[in-house]
């Protein structure tokens, strides 16, 4: 077996996170990530072998035999480039997604994070893969300046994410789909879980009230960007948004940058 240090997307998850805490996003053990794999993609680093079973605490058929690289519960994305056998986890999906079997990693006896079960992180994997097959990372964190916003600003989808839009030419064309918004609510339970779940079926981007954002993408580089140019939006707002509004970019020059970049805007959001 290879060193899974070694492996493409554990090197990546690594700089993912620190960077994540780097950013000030993820502060203690605040938020989390999850990576979907591929079988082929773990076979050179794993053997296979089952060093326990986790319950889940969800049924998922349609993630059943599936690999995922996850952040820990209760861990801080600090310690994870030092200690990356206990702050991360490889996991395979099986009874329906009802078992999580443990391949590698949470060598001090942990388990995945909260959010994978209580916030039905894989549902949003499920949800996103419907949309789109190469969608298969989710990750959560507490941007600052998006969660100053929320106490702001109107959590209307269509005006937050117009908002944003209008801060920073490049946002249109790197989320064309915009923001969903969900108010306030008691976090690491279902009801939260199925609500982020429902919103990810039309936007990469879910905004929790309060709280701090879901994104979903391709790959963790993407995912990272998404979360990365909403909060520099989000940053500019927060600077400008108690003095007069001399410009901005107009519906007009969006639907400029629509055509240039061939995106295509989310339907009604432009006038």
């Amino acid at each position: 077996m290879k060193n899974i240090l070694t492996a493409p997307w554990m090197v990546e998850m690594i700089r993912t996170v620190t960077n994540m805490y780097d950013h000030g996003w993820d502060e203690r053990n605040g938020g989390n990530v999850s990576l979907l794999l591929e079988e082929s993609q773990v076979n050179d680093y794993v053997d296979g072998a089952v060093l326990r079973e986790i319950p889940t605490g969800f049924s998922c058929p349609e993630l059943d035999g599936k690999y995922f690289l996850v952040t820990g519960t209760g861990k801080y994305f600090k310690n994870v480039q030092y200690a990356p056998e206990i702050n991360l986890g490889l996991v395979r999906l099986t009874d329906g997604g009802e078992t999580a079997q443990l391949l590698w990693g949470f060598a001090d006896g942990g388990e995945f994070t909260s959010a994978f079960p209580a916030h039905m992180m894989p549902r949003q994997h499920a949800a996103r893969l419907k949309i789109d097959l190469q969608n298969r990372v989710v990750m959560h964190c507490h941007p600052a300046n998006l969660l100053a916003m929320t106490y702001v600003h109107m959590l209307d989808e269509k005006q937050f994410t117009r908002t944003l839009w209008q801060m920073c030419t490049e946002c249109i064309v790197v989320f064309p789909d915009g923001v969903n918004v969900l108010p306030w609510m008691l976090c690491g339970t279902n009801e939260i879980g199925e609500a982020t779940a429902e919103k990810m079926r039309t936007a990469r981007l879910v905004v929790w009230a309060q709280h701090g954002i879901y994104g979903a993408g391709k790959d963790l580089d993407e995912t990272f960007g998404l979360i990365e140019t909403a909060e520099k939006a989000a940053e500019i707002y927060m600077k400008i948004a108690h003095l007069p509004l001399v410009n901005t970019i107009t519906d007009d020059q969006m639907h400029q940058l629509e055509a240039h970049f061939g995106v295509k805007a989310r339907e009604g959001y432009l006038s």
